[in-house]
């Protein structure tokens, strides 16, 4: 996800007319992802972060554009806007885009001249709509991926219930029910998951057949 966010203000900060850089911060759950086209954003944005206001806060609270016709004009937020003087910026916009429930991705444009953005241009609508369709994309991926590792995973820890029950009958003439309910007591009385029991029974009876 993170180069993904790197990859779309890259390509924001040499796509959208005007635009000098661009940072994308995906709020999600209270946690915060942040990818930027130039260090200098990071530090204004982590300045935002420290004075809990800003256009960023604003547009994640409103859920609406947020635009800075000019920083040096502009009354609001005299904290963040001495921090964006300073690093050369003029203008700016902050465009919110609904991700997935729960999720927020902040879009923000920044132009060394003031002026440089409208807010009901056609061309926010349109990249508003691709950004979602990037991560609807990946999010997909990531589900399919991790879907895909938990069942290696309960696999995985299936055969190894296997193997230990295996061993349990061999040890002690049970049948395949009863090694089971032998190594879940065992596990319970312990404060094990089954798979982990498993995992050392047979750990040890591999060790045990190991010649000295």
């Amino acid at each position: 996800m993170e180069s993904v966010l790197r990859g779309l203000t890259e390509a924001v900060a040499r796509g959208v007319p005007g635009c000098a850089g661009c940072t994308a911060q995906l709020w999600s759950e209270e946690r915060i992802l942040l990818a930027a086209s130039h260090s200098e954003l990071i530090a204004l944005t982590d300045r935002e972060h420290a004075l809990r206001e800003g256009p960023s806060r604003e547009a994640l609270a409103t859920g609406r554009p947020v635009v800075i016709p000019d920083v040096m004009r502009d009354p609001r937020w005299s904290g963040y806007a001495a921090t964006a003087v300073r690093h050369g910026i003029r203008s700016l916009l902050v465009l919110p885009v609904m991700a997935r429930e729960g999720s927020v991705v902040l879009l923000g444009m920044y132009a060394v001249r003031p002026g440089a953005f409208t807010p009901g241009s056609p061309l926010l609508s349109l990249l508003a709509e691709q950004v979602t369709v990037a991560l609807t994309n990946i999010w997909e991926y990531d589900d399919v991926v991790t879907g895909a590792v938990q069942l290696q995973e309960a696999l995985a820890g299936r055969a190894v219930i296997d193997q230990a029950k295996g061993i349990i009958m061999q040890a002690g003439g049970y049948t395949p029910e009863e090694a089971f309910e032998e190594l879940r007591r065992i596990s319970q009385h312990h404060q094990m998951k089954v798979a982990d029991l498993a995992r050392l029974l047979v750990s040890e009876h591999q060790s045990k057949k190991k010649p000295k």
